[in-house]
């Protein structure tokens, strides 16, 4: 009896290698080729394809693949029916959402989108952007850009509709941004019809909550320490975490108390020192993979 496997979609370009690095944190090795459109994987159970993540919502609704990664943006770009396992807040550079944004030189007399009536747009995202601008009323004509798409602005066309991050670029070329169409972050989604598979859809939560935990876990890590017993209340009041830390009384000794906790890693080094002062010996950090709520 064959394995039953999951046709998954992999985000190709700037989302490839962010998605491999939490695939590997989460528990899987996926290994690309630079020849070859479809990666491998330690999970005989997924059979994975490496695809530009504009084509994977699609491809996904058109069920040529059971499930994949891909962004809110291209979701809604290309109507695709799919079901979402869940949000995943990573992107190619930072824990940012990525934005559309509607975009002029500094100089441009455009100051809202009012102002384009009958003007020029270029932009990879034409639905998106033909929705956006019916939403407001206006009229204009909105073009595909094939790329290097801020260079096109004031020459070619009068405003742009592109992605950022961070807006860096854009300020580096003298751009402004007029308004944000919308935020996207990528999206763990799967298709209606293999949501109807009772060992698909399984399959992918899990693919979802092992994703979800190892994301969680970014940013944290765990404390062990021990403390002496008269001064556990006041280490509950200085110190945060997602929860009350674990405590357990040491063998042999009534007076002290074992302490387990996770918190956010930027705070450890203001935290230690107050550890410290009220007694704590034997203090351990260590790194986490994943959290599971």
């Amino acid at each position: 009896m064959s394995t039953p496997s999951l046709k998954f979609g992999l985000p190709k370009g700037s989302l490839q290698d962010p998605t491999v690095d939490l695939f590997k944190q989460a528990g899987w090795n996926v290994y690309v080729s630079s020849r070859s459109y479809r990666p491998s994987i330690n999970d005989d159970e997924i059979d994975m394809r490496l695809l530009r993540a504009q084509e994977i919502g699609r491809y996904i609704h058109e069920g040529f693949l059971d499930c994949g990664i891909t962004g809110k943006d291209w979701i809604y770009e290309n109507n695709a029916e799919v079901e979402v396992i869940c949000d995943l807040a990573y992107s190619r550079a930072t824990s940012r959402p990525t934005r559309w944004v509607l975009v002029v030189p500094e100089e441009s007399p455009i100051k809202s989108v009012e102002d384009l009536e009958g003007k020029r747009i270029a932009t990879e995202g034409i639905g998106i952007t033909e929705r956006y601008l019916a939403s407001k009323g206006v009229n204009a004509k909105v073009e595909f850009s094939w790329g290097a798409t801020e260079v096109k602005v004031p020459e070619l066309v009068d405003a742009i509709v592109d992605i950022t991050e961070t807006g860096n670029s854009l300020r580096a070329n003298n751009l402004r941004i007029v308004d944000t169409i919308m935020e996207s972050y990528p999206q763990l989604v799967i298709g209606k019809e293999a949501a109807k598979d009772p060992w698909k859809r399984a399959k992918a939560e899990t693919i979802g909550l092992m994703l979800r935990s190892a994301l969680d876990a970014r940013g944290k890590v765990g404390l062990k320490m021990n403390l002496p017993q008269n001064k556990l209340q006041s280490l509950l009041e200085c110190l945060p975490s997602l929860r009350l830390p674990t405590a357990s009384t040491l063998a042999n000794s009534d007076e002290w108390v074992a302490v387990e906790t996770v918190i956010d890693e930027s705070v450890v080094r203001e935290i230690l020192p107050k550890l410290k002062e009220l007694g704590a010996e034997g203090i351990i950090e260590y790194p986490l993979n994943k959290i599971i709520g």
